[in-house]
């Protein structure tokens, strides 16, 4: 007798999909058995994952024959109804027949399927690196978007775009961390004001007729720390509230890198970053976006950031009417526009300093405990700032007296000293007069 076995490639399957192995056989002898078997661990283990028995059972409900020239084909199928990550791998279907001769010998003969098992990215979001962070306005910035996206087998294509047009970026082998050189540095190399005007516009701006003074280079194009020297010659700008007009060329240069990493679930971790010299001016309100290719989506995955300085912080006092002796928290609740990056908050005392005698308080809250009296009409400033911008807001405390602490009682911490002191004044002189007479 002969046997021959053959299995049908499968195509990759995605997550859930209903999948179905087909083991083709040919043979002119009589069945013994049909093994499905699932391979693992580099081969060293095969789990049965189907068996015919035809010495115990003549139920071929899971084969189909039909004659085919002169031979007896026949097909053993095993349907896998939602494959998980864990079907990844290779299938074995082994066939035994009975030798004619000896009718207690069995042949054998098997093939093997890898079924390849793709899962779609599950997440994706956009955030920037190293932020909130302090800054300069008169600094060109060296800003980082990052791209993660979670989920994925096999690893998905990544790519940015701006404004809805795929952004051209320059391969970036190492993280911009690992080289000292680019650290950005003065671009302006005094703090104008918008009172110090510039003697030629077109200077800046490039209008028709002014042209840019004579023996000045163009900086570069590239990131902060690549535009030369800190002493080339830097064009005349104007400069408005926040920051001043930076001499850039027409289009940044970016610097594209990605990453991916292997995850316990047999998916990935895919991370693309975009790195470029910030300029507000041109920067501030563009869209950003990630997109994703994979072949297990119909059409690409896409999560999208604006970057955005921050307007009117919202702010919120409790409690609204403080006393003496209460603990006062002062938050930022929100803005009047959605802020891309987070912005970095800063509190100060106008005129004088903090409760605790700092000079400044980091962070969304501010908490001053047990205010005294002194506080009463004490003005508060916060400033919110990205690398886009800044802006400040103001608030007053008012605080009203505590019926539970008499006036003139409390020290400048607001607890209660004035009574218990006089008392022990009080003690003290009269035990002096009792001596003394």
């Amino acid at each position: 007798a002969y046997l021959t076995v053959s299995i049908e490639p499968l195509p990759p399957v995605v997550v859930g999909d209903a999948v179905t192995l087909k083991c083709n056989f040919k043979t002119d002898g009589k069945m013994r058995e049909i093994v499905w078997y699932r391979v693992t661990d580099g081969g060293t283990i095969k789990q049965k994952i189907f068996t015919f028995d035809a010495m115990f059972s003549t139920n071929f409900s899971h084969m189909e024959n039909y004659r085919k020239r002169e031979d007896l084909v026949y097909q053993s199928t095993v349907r896998l109804p939602e494959v998980r990550i864990s079907d990844n791998g290779p299938y074995e279907c082994h066939v035994g027949i009975y030798d004619r001769a000896t009718r207690e010998k069995v042949v054998l003969a098997s093939g093997n399927i890898f079924l390849n098992v793709m899962a779609p990215p599950t997440s994706i979001s956009v955030i920037a690196a190293d932020t909130p962070a302090p800054f300069s306005r008169y600094q060109a910035q060296n800003f980082t978007l990052v791209c993660v996206v979670s989920g994925g087998k096999p690893a998905p294509l990544v790519y940015f775009k701006r404004d809805g047009e795929p952004i051209e970026a320059t391969p970036l082998p190492e993280p911009p961390a690992a080289a000292g050189s680019w650290a950005p540095r003065n671009l302006l190399h005094r703090d104008l004001d918008d009172t110090k005007v510039p003697k030629s516009l077109a200077a800046a701006d490039g209008d028709a007729g002014g042209g840019r003074p004579p023996n000045t280079a163009e900086p570069p194009r590239g990131l902060a720390a690549e535009r030369g020297p800190a002493t080339e010659a830097i064009p005349e700008t104007v400069v408005s509230r926040e920051f001043p007009r930076w001499v850039h060329v027409a289009e940044p240069i970016y610097y594209f890198r990605h990453t991916h990493a292997p995850v316990s679930d047999g998916t990935v971790e895919a991370r693309a970053t975009l790195t470029w010299t910030l300029n507000p001016q041109i920067d501030n309100e563009a869209l950003f976006s990630c997109e994703v290719k994979h072949p297990a989506l119909s059409m690409p995955m896409q999560s999208e950031v604006t970057l955005v300085a921050p307007k009117g912080p919202k702010i919120t006092m409790t409690p609204t009417r403080a006393r003496v002796g209460d603990t006062v928290r002062i938050l930022v609740q929100g803005f009047q526009n959605e802020v891309f990056p987070e912005p970095l908050f800063t509190w100060t005392r106008v005129g004088s300093r903090l409760l605790d005698g700092s000079a400044e308080h980091a962070g969304k809250e501010l908490v001053l405990e047990r205010v005294p009296a002194e506080l009463n009409g004490s003005m508060y400033r916060c400033t919110a700032q990205n690398p886009l911008g800044s802006t400040d807001t103001h608030t007053r405390l008012i605080v009203f007296e505590n019926p539970n602490i008499p006036r003139g009682t409390e020290d400048s911490n607001g607890s209660v000293t004035g009574h218990r002191s006089f008392r022990l004044v009080l003690a003290l002189t009269l035990t002096v007069i009792l001596e003394l007479t």
